[in-house]
């Protein structure tokens, strides 16, 4: 019997996961040189922290969670994002106590949402957290730490960042109630979703698509007018390192993420190659969420990396050739394994290039064919003259190069010296 993949579920086969592989180790490289570290999450957390944490009224709660309960009859969840999860377990392991850690993530996402391209069910993300700094500067640091890993993965032209102040929860609670009293007599003009986040969450009306409720929103109280002279001032820190810094942003008044964690400071990084999926990060300040979880009041920050539609961006975007080993070692007759294995296992160890040992059974020509279909740049090749010699035929794949008898010491040299030295 045949099995199926779970609708909304992906594999990630070669040659797309060196593709992943790249993104993702140019994004860690980045955070972990600001000093991040990393933080291992589990996949399912109770489901109460994320209706607590992430908000009973949000989208992610009624409509896209995973959820299920143990045999004891726990509610449990598989993790719908990342910052809920991070923040309960630095509160478990006290990382808060007179700290400021400094935090990554990776790893599965689950929403049920509507499969398309670029949106899975089970998703992979990136994520950042920062604790106990309230300040500017950190709000800074995400942004531009995302500018710099983004710069390296050659999309910088391909996105631009979108940034808003969304003020305190006093503020917010204030501006709602405006927005509410402005949206109630237009009530019939606003799409299904948007009447009926007018009760419940009603600045998510804000992120409407729908042309008639952007119609409805143009004459809108603005969620600016009812900022406090604190989160004015803060914003105009943000904004004014950013210019300092030659970040490029637009202010988006209508930016007010989906999750009601949020305070102050938020921003997306958006792109118009990927069609209706446009948003690939999205972040802010979170400072009131720590002690809502239980924990002390602790100002925070961070953001979540969408890694499929950043690999989706580099793809369309970024020409890359990636080959499935560097060397291939070839054998000429079976009776000199033992030493062509041995040459192998000396190759990876010196250089450090990926080294595909020889196969059994195939003939030179074989074994040079399965060398160039893999993308390999060299073949090293192992038979009787070359054993009583001493020596190594060194052969390349890409280059027009003469193919030359080394020693294997010469070998390593020659071969670290043509591949940079990796």
């Amino acid at each position: 019997m045949r099995h199926s993949l779970v609708r909304g579920m992906r594999d990630i086969l070669p040659p797309a996961s060196a593709r992943w592989r790249e993104v993702e180790e140019t994004i860690l490289d980045v955070l972990v040189g600001h000093g991040y570290q990393e933080i291992r999450l589990p996949l399912i957390e109770g489901t109460e922290l994320f209706q607590r944490g992430v908000g009973e009224a949000t989208d992610l709660v009624e409509k896209e969670m995973y959820s299920l309960k143990d045999r004891k009859g726990k509610d449990l969840s598989l993790r719908p994002e990342g910052t809920a999860g991070c923040v309960r377990a630095c509160i478990d392991g006290g990382l808060l106590r007179g700290r400021t850690p400094r935090l990554w993530y990776h790893g599965s996402m689950f929403r049920y949402e509507r499969p398309q391209k670029g949106r899975s069910r089970e998703f992979s993300q990136i994520g950042a957290e920062a604790f106990g700094l309230p300040g500017p500067e950190l709000d800074f640091e995400l942004v531009a730490m995302l500018a710099r890993a983004f710069a390296e993965l050659g999309l910088g032209p391909f996105l631009r960042l979108e940034i808003n102040s969304i003020g305190s929860a006093r503020d917010r609670e204030r501006y709602r109630a405006a927005l509410v009293d402005y949206l109630t007599p237009l009530v019939d003009e606003l799409d299904g979703d948007s009447r009926r986040r007018l009760d419940t969450n009603p600045l998510r009306i804000l992120d409407s698509k729908a042309e008639s409720t952007r119609a409805a929103l143009a004459d809108a109280p603005r969620l600016e007018d009812f900022l406090s002279e604190t989160g004015v001032a803060h914003f105009a820190a943000v904004r004014g390192m950013l210019d300092d810094a030659g970040i490029e942003y637009r202010v988006n008044r209508r930016l007010v993420r989906g999750l009601d964690y949020y305070n102050d400071t938020v921003f997306e990084w958006v792109t118009d190659e990927l069609g209706a999926q446009a948003q690939v990060c999205g972040g802010g300040r979170y400072d009131g969420l720590v002690a809502l979880l239980g924990g002390p009041a602790t100002p925070a920050a961070g953001f979540g990396i969408g890694l499929d539609r950043v690999v989706l961006l580099h793809e369309r975007c970024v020409a890359r050739d990636y080959a499935e080993v560097d060397v291939q070692c070839v054998v000429v007759g079976e009776e000199h394994l033992t030493r062509a294995l041995a040459v192998a296992d000396e190759l990876r160890r010196r250089t450090g290039l990926r080294v595909l040992a020889p196969a059994t059974g195939a003939g030179v020509a074989s074994q040079l064919r399965r060398a160039d279909r893999s993308g390999a740049g060299w073949a090293v090749i192992v038979g009787g003259d070359e054993i009583e010699s001493g020596r190594v035929s060194l052969k390349w794949l890409r280059e027009r190069k003469e193919q030359q008898a080394l020693t294997v010491d010469e070998a390593v040299s020659m071969l670290g010296a043509d591949s940079g030295g990796s």
